[in-house]
Formats: C-alpha cells, structure tokens, sequence
C-alpha cells in the first residue's frame, strides 16, 4: 500500500471511530458524588459511578451494543435531542491522531494498533476532562490490550519496536504513578496510574529514550496548564486538574518521535 492510501486509510477509520464516541461520552462522563470520591481522578473500584442510562430529557439509551455506540442523540426528545460531546469534533481530532500515525509509522505491523488504541484515548481525555474520571472500563482493558496486542504485533515481520522493553516500560511507569499517587493523592489520581500500564507499554516499544520523552511532556504540559489556570486566576495552586489528557498527549508525543526516528 502506498504513502498515501495509508494515510487516506487512517483518516477514514479516524473519522469512523469519532464518530461513534459521542454517545459512550456522554454515559462515561458521570461526575463524582460525594461519598466514596477521592482527589484526582477517580473513585474507589466499588464505589465508582455507573454510566448514564438515560438522555438528559429522561428517555432510555438505546442504540449498537447496548446503546454505547453512535451519535448522542435521542429521537424521542424534541428538536432531535442532541446531547454531549460535539461529534464533529470528535471525528476531527480522532482522524487527526491517525492520520499523523500512519504518517509517522507508516506500514508497520505496530501501526495496527496504534490506530486502535487511538479512538479509546480520545474517549478517555475527553470524560477526563469533563468530570475528572478515568473509568476502570476503560483504563484497565487498555492495559492490558496495549501490551497483548504489542505482543502480536512483534510476530509480524517488519515491527520497529521491542515488545520486552514495552513490557518493562508499562511496569516501570505504572510503578512510577503509584508511587506519585502514594506520597500524594491529592496531586495524582489512582486513574492515572492504570492508564500509565498502557501508555507506558506504548512509549517503551520504541525504547526508554520515548519513555522519558513522553513522560516529561506529559508534567511538563500538565504544568504549564496547572499555572496558565492560575494566572487567570480560574484555580488555585492545589486546585486539582484532570491529569488524564497530559499522560495520552505526551505519550502521542512519544509515540510520534519515536516510530519516525524508527
């Protein structure tokens, strides 16, 4: 397949993939209560919040595997109902991240999943950022898809990575968030540390030169939000923020740098 068919193919799968996220969006972005919430992230496993079953007008969600897939609108609400996150914008940035994939990849066996992780990192910045949550449904199959599906991919002939380091890479850097999240709580969130196994079995296929590159974007974009909020004074200096998006952006950021350097 050529440079361009690749590309071509990423986008419309991007595009595809967005565009069935709004209405799992919306049902993941379920805030908090009071009893049971810590700081950061998430709550305990038991006591985390279930997903939203009905629309905001108060009808059931129903649609392709059990109403998580598809565009959040309810047909029985007037005005058609639109709810939750904007699918256009869904589907840009989603065909965005593969397109720049396969451009940074290109036809290697570990691009496969990329692509696939790609749409689940979307959906998981995006609840991040509108509740401060990273499900358990989400985070902890990734992190153990990302490594499995690595694994596959280091069988197939043409593979730029390494699926031991990968493996070592998810442990150190899940490790790493523990222990941030042991000292304090408060600053990191225990949803953070299952969604860094997955991401760091991402950054560590290209080696630990990614791994530290994209853990240090991660803080370092993380800090530069945490203070721009500051200086327009809409937080304070222990006000908590979704670290979620940061640790996928800089291991996109990980990502890229190293299957172009590969």
């Amino acid at each position: 397949m050529s440079a361009a068919l690749l590309i071509a193919a990423a986008v419309l799968w991007g595009a595809a993939a967005g565009a069935v996220l709004p209405r799992a969006a919306y049902r993941l972005a379920v805030p908090h209560g009071d009893a049971g919430a810590v700081s950061g992230d998430d709550t305990v496993e038991e006591q985390a919040p279930g997903p939203r079953q009905e629309c905001p007008g108060g009808h059931p969600i129903s649609g392709p595997l059990r109403g998580w897939l598809g565009p959040a609108r309810c047909g029985a609400c007037d005005g058609g109902g639109s709810y939750g996150p904007s699918a256009l914008a869904l589907v840009s940035v989603t065909a965005l991240l593969c397109a720049a994939l396969a451009v940074a990849t290109g036809p290697r066996p570990e691009l496969a999943v990329w692509l696939l992780v790609a749409p689940v990192g979307v959906l998981l910045g995006v609840v991040d950022l509108r509740v401060r949550r990273l499900p358990d449904v989400l985070t902890l199959p990734l992190a153990a898809a990302v490594p499995g599906l690595l694994g596959l991919a280091a069988l197939v002939p043409g593979r730029a990575g390494s699926w031991t380091t990968a493996l070592l890479a998810a442990f150190a850097l899940g490790g790493g968030y523990l222990l941030l999240f042991l000292i304090n709580p408060s600053g990191m969130g225990f949803g953070d540390v299952k969604l860094a196994l997955g991401m760091g079995a991402a950054l560590g296929w290209y080696g630990w030169p990614v791994v530290l590159l994209g853990t240090f974007a991660a803080f370092v974009l993380g800090a530069l939000y945490g203070g721009a909020l500051v200086v327009v004074r809409r937080a304070g200096r222990g006000t908590a923020i979704a670290f979620g998006p940061f640790l996928l952006v800089g291991t996109l950021i990980g990502v890229l740098s190293g299957a172009g350097a590969a």
